[in-house]
């Protein structure tokens, strides 16, 4: 009977924490999966913004599967269209997954009462921002020849 309750439920702290830790791994592994797709749609809308103007007979190359290609401006268009659809529509699955696992930690850190400590360094690293949070790069005359 012990071993029926083990398998839902966390033994001790330890496992907690590494349970708590896996899910925070989770969360971070789609924010930064998100981002990249975010990217690529960016570079989809810079692409289709640069050719569009252009004449649809052009010739343009276009990386398929690693292999460049020759194809005209008409063609190539619609695909990339078509790509960015498609990453638009995988970045808000992987908004809601997001939003699914945010809640599963809220709810896992109401359950086992968890708080984040935060450590000495943190600590003073939000106070020096506060303290210099005008502060940017000084850059030095330009060379001069003379």
């Amino acid at each position: 009977m012990a071993s029926k309750s083990q398998s839902k439920e966390p033994v001790n702290e330890q496992v907690v924490a590494n349970m708590y830790g896996a899910m925070r791994s989770e969360l971070n592994q789609i924010y930064s999966k998100i981002t990249e797709l975010e990217m690529e749609v960016s570079e989809h809308s810079l692409v289709i913004n640069a050719i569009q103007p252009l004449d649809p007979s052009r010739r343009c190359y276009r990386m398929i599967g690693g292999v460049l290609v020759e194809r005209t401006i008409k063609e190539v268009i619609p695909a990339v269209q078509r790509n960015r659809e498609g990453l638009e529509e995988v970045i808000a699955r992987l908004n809601e997954a997001l939003e699914k696992k945010k809640k599963e930690i809220a709810d896992f850190e109401a359950k086992y009462k968890i708080r984040i400590k935060k450590s000495d360094s943190d600590v003073k690293d939000e106070s020096s921002k506060k303290e210099g949070s005008a502060q940017g790069v000084l850059v030095g005359p330009a060379s001069s020849s003379g």
